[in-house]
């Protein structure tokens, strides 16, 4: 039994980068898929760029 811990150990290791790794790619896609939405959306109606309200209620240009 002992003589198998280093080897799950090593696949534990490798499981949780790639659920890590897995997660970021997600996170990532979502991110880029939201500013081509935005982009796709300024192009079809003329606009140079997205407003959004800030806390104190002045709109501003959205920053990437």
């Amino acid at each position: 039994m002992i003589a198998y811990m280093p080897q799950f150990l090593l696949l534990g290791l490798v499981g949780a980068a790639a659920l890590f790794g897995y997660k970021q790619m997600k996170r990532d896609a979502a991110r880029v898929s939201e500013n081509n939405r935005r982009s796709e959306q300024e192009t079809r109606t003329g606009a140079q760029g997205t407003l959004v309200r800030g806390d104190d209620g002045v709109y501003r240009i959205k920053k990437d």
